[in-house]
């Protein structure tokens, strides 16, 4: 389809939620953390929060430091980033000083268990908790969390959730390993809300955006997907059975959601304390493979859709490569490949329908479905000069 009116990234320039001559002095001049603020949903995340006026910095703490995130940097907005683990309390403590708001995307998000429970664990968890004992101390009292659909489900039963909501009840054991260290840390959130911080005698006020899929410019599952979608002979092949549905949502509104979540925590924080809020936008709701073809046939139109891999195919593929994995381990070491977790994801539907980010604090999508797509397929087209063709079994998603 052909977009009008969209601006490239560099060009774009989102209004102010308030603007200067009616926000009250007490509110200016705030200073925020982001953690992972140099990742995919982070850096957005900062780019919206430089061009706000009631922010005069941003701080971005990322164990992977680009500097060229402080680019975003305006008249009215400094942006700095600082090297760092989220492991590091005495490092975070250091970069947290003198902030007002904590924006926590910081996690490592792995669904092929290519990373160590473990670490994953330290990371998404353990850094969690440092977070939330750094705020205490140093009486930081706004914390926003990154949460994950992941953390909810599919349980290991592989029971659907259709479109629900925030308080749609759902229980038994993740199915993710990855999900289960989510739904740890979202768990501490939750706890940590209403706390005491020191000194002052205030209170943590915390709450959590919880996407879904999540798309975009650098995405990396798109360009994987694009590059085996070209190996195919342009075929698109899918996993998921044809009556499944997944909820899939634009990286620059779910970065809109936490900036505006940020914000009205401190407007209005008996409303927005101990929350927590689906990401959404009006991306369809539908199979996620359609969703896929969309975005790489609106970038590429050669792209066209193949056929359903049935579930008992990728299961013995699964079992064959986990078990010549084990036998010639140490000598071969192959790339990430589908595991049963992730298979019973991708084939179980997990949706949800709301609107309680706009009733709460006014959310509206600053991008419609053909302006996301739009932005995705051009970042698609000047990325895919780079990208090298994949090894067929390696990738099947």
């Amino acid at each position: 389809c052909t977009v009008h009116n969209t601006l490239s990234a560099g060009s774009w320039q989102q209004p102010s939620l308030y603007s200067s001559t009616t926000k009250p002095s007490s509110e200016m001049d705030r200073v925020y953390l982001v953690t992972g603020g140099c990742g995919f949903l982070g850096e957005r995340i900062v780019e919206l929060l430089s061009q706000q006026d009631y922010v005069k910095e941003v701080r971005v703490f990322d164990s992977v430091a680009r500097q060229e995130v402080e680019k975003f940097t305006t008249a009215t907005t400094h942006v700095t980033v600082m090297k760092g683990d989220i492991r590091d309390y005495n490092l975070l403590l250091a970069a947290m000083r003198g902030a007002h708001v904590v924006i926590h995307t910081a996690a490592i998000v792995d669904c092929k268990n290519t990373v160590p429970f473990w670490e994953m664990r330290a990371v998404n968890v353990g850094g969690t908790e440092n977070v939330l004992r750094a705020c205490c101390v140093l009486n930081v009292p706004y914390v926003v969390y990154t949460g994950s659909i992941a953390a909810v489900g599919p349980n290991t039963a592989c029971e659907p959730m259709i479109r629900g909501n925030e308080d749609t009840k759902y229980n038994g054991e993740v199915e993710l390993p990855y999900g289960k260290t989510k739904a740890m840390a979202e768990k501490l959130v939750f706890e940590a809300n209403g706390k005491k911080v020191q000194d002052n005698g205030g209170k943590l006020i915390t709450c959590i955006i919880r996407p879904n899929t999540v798309y975009g410019e650098k995405a990396m599952f798109l360009q994987e997907q694009y590059l085996l979608t070209k190996a195919r002979n342009n075929v698109l092949n899918y996993l998921e059975p044809e009556n499944t549905e997944r909820n899939n949502t634009y990286v620059g509104n779910v970065a809109w959601m936490h900036v505006l979540a940020a914000r009205n925590l401190q407007l209005k924080p008996d409303l927005l304390a101990g929350q927590v809020y689906y990401a959404y936008d009006d991306t369809p709701t539908t199979k996620g493979f359609l969703i896929r073809h969309q975005l790489l046939s609106s970038m590429d139109p050669s792209v066209r859709l193949g056929s359903h891999i049935p579930y008992w195919k990728m299961w013995l593929m699964i079992q064959v490569h986990r078990i010549i994995k084990v036998i010639l381990y140490p000598f071969w070491k192959p790339q990430p490949f589908l595991n049963l977790p992730l298979l019973h994801t991708i084939v179980t539907t997990f949706s949800y329908e709301t609107d309680k980010a706009s009733r709460h604090f006014g959310y509206k999508p600053l991008f419609t479905w053909e302006e996301s797509k739009h932005r995705t397929a051009q970042w698609l087209k000047a990325a895919a000069g780079n990208l090298e063709p994949p090894q067929l079994h390696e990738k099947n998603m």
